[in-house]
């Protein structure tokens, strides 16, 4: 079991909480996106048990975040929204060296990249110009019901490991997100097994996808990697609050959010 992956899934159980924010930005951030895209494709292979003792730990961290912390998190983000989110702002601008420097885009962008990355960085970014309509939670499980579930258990995890793209924002513009967050908050099991087999599914299907364009395009995948991490940006931008100190407190937390980014990056060099 690789043990240091439970605080990297704490770190990602942390950002599922926040909205906006992309599991896969964080998998980025840590210097396992790579890593993480392997390992679940690896869970149906030979190597199952290997693949296993690292997704093990992260999905333990995953969890203990989600059920210790989140109500930490919440009173955070009821109380100071926007220092929060120009916290993972900082985190955000903090990788995006280290994603050039990997990709060597000096000498290995040409037109084609940048105009990938351009786009992703464009289409991530217009994301936040969409209106976000909650909706009511669905409580009756028919056929019906337990299709939508698995549906959306397949679209968020398939947005969760692409850097950028967040899978809260699409169940929110689909109507799917306070059923989701019901099935989870109220674990209801009759909602829960389509859901859980979704997640799977967009996981497994996702994965592959990803690992084919890492594997034979990689340059090509990255500079979209580094325009979907650009995009997310503009999407998590709270903007600016008329008191002076709050703005004080935003601007110092993105500069702790470069730092931590640094020192993560350090860390997972030297491991």
């Amino acid at each position: 079991m690789e043990w240091r992956n439970l605080y990297r899934g704490i770190i990602m159980g942390i950002s599922d909480i926040v909205p906006g924010i992309s599991g896969g930005t964080i998998a980025v951030i840590l210097g396992i996106y790579e890593r993480l895209i392997e390992a679940i494709n690896g869970v149906l292979s030979r190597e199952w048990k290997k693949h296993l003792g690292f997704l093990i730990p992260l999905g333990l961290g995953v969890l203990l975040a989600i059920f210790t912390l989140a109500n930490v998190i919440n009173w955070l983000l009821d109380h100071y929204p926007n220092q929060i989110l120009f916290l993972f702002i900082g985190l955000i601008i903090g990788i995006i060296p280290m994603l050039l420097k990997k990709s060597d885009f000096k000498k290995t962008f040409g037109p084609v990249h940048y105009l990938l990355f351009g786009l992703a960085a464009v289409l991530i970014a217009s994301t936040a110009f969409f209106q976000e309509t909650a909706g009511e939670a669905i409580e009756t499980f028919d056929a019906r019901t337990y299709v939508l579930l698995f549906l959306s258990g397949w679209l968020a995890s398939s947005a969760m490991i692409l850097p950028g793209i967040s899978g809260s924002l699409l169940l929110l513009l689909v109507g799917m997100y306070p059923t989701f967050t019901y099935v989870l908050e109220d674990i209801v099991i009759q909602g829960l097994i389509p859901l859980a087999l979704g997640i799977g599914f967009g996981l497994l299907v996702m994965s592959k996808i990803i690992r084919f364009f890492l594997s034979h395009y990689f340059y090509q995948t990255y500079a979209l990697i580094v325009g979907l991490v650009v995009g997310s940006v503009v999407v998590i931008y709270p903007g600016f609050q008329p008191s002076i100190v709050l703005n004080v407190m935003s601007i110092a937390l993105i500069g702790v959010g470069l730092y931590v980014a640094a020192l993560l990056g350090k860390l997972e060099h030297q491991a």
